[in-house]
């Protein structure tokens, strides 16, 4: 889906003016359509992400009838991993794809090429010592439901972090459509900036831990993207 400016406005949480001054320096992903600005929901997410940026909760729904898991659930599915061993980007992706709960006839060899070839464009990691491993067209196979893993690293490991900062926790989606990988992706980005999930990462709390903080989360996200439909006074 193209957006406009006045979308992508909305979606950022900043000013028509603020949009049109970043596409005018460059910061912004967009796509020119007929001499006028046209932007792609995931290039925005992942520029949104890469910038620590706060994001709308008008971007975590999920329009037709993909069924959506919540981000508790898909964590669930996916599972918390604890010392997650390799000594360099290469090698943490490695034992990462090695230990994701995936099908069997998924080809975990391409996953780990896909995942490789993203950051030879560009680190995947979004500071403070933490990477969402993914590529720019997101990664869909055919698994059951859509799942994040979260890996905490035995060793921290360069990611080439914009703030300089070795990497120490990765959280990777899989997902059987586009639609689910962006909104669980929303989900954990919103999730990532100063709440108790985050807290609860930070801190490497146990899997229960993170599995109750990601419920409030979701419960939160809820009740904004009600307050957010709700018609004006």
């Amino acid at each position: 889906m193209k957006l406009r400016v006045k979308d992508a406005a909305g979606l950022l949480h900043v000013s028509e003016k603020t949009v049109y001054r970043w596409i005018a320096k460059n910061k912004l992903p967009f796509h020119q359509v007929s001499n006028q600005y046209r932007f792609n929901r995931s290039e925005l997410l992942e520029w949104a992400m890469s910038n620590r940026m706060p994001i709308s909760p008008r971007m975590l729904e999920e329009p037709g009838d993909v069924v959506i898991p919540s981000l508790a659930e898909a964590l669930q599915t996916g599972g918390i991993h604890y010392r997650v061993e390799g000594r360099d980007k290469a090698s943490v992706l490695g034992s990462v794809v090695d230990i994701l709960a995936l099908p069997q006839e998924i080809d975990r060899e391409f996953l780990y090429q896909v995942l490789l070839a993203r950051e030879s464009l560009g680190s995947t990691a979004i500071g403070d010592g933490i990477a969402i491993p993914h590529v720019r067209n997101p990664i869909t196979l055919h698994v059951h439901r859509p799942l994040i893993a979260l890996c905490f690293l035995e060793n921290p490991v360069d990611f080439q972090a914009i703030d300089g900062q070795p990497v120490h926790t990765l959280f990777i989606s899989v997902s059987p459509t586009i639609k689910a990988h962006l909104n669980l992706i929303s989900k954990l980005s919103f999730g990532l900036r100063d709440s108790d999930f985050a807290d609860a990462v930070a801190r490497v709390g146990s899997r229960e831990e993170i599995i109750q903080s990601a419920h409030r989360l979701d419960d939160q996200i809820a009740e904004m993207a009600a307050r957010e439909k709700k018609p004006s006074p």
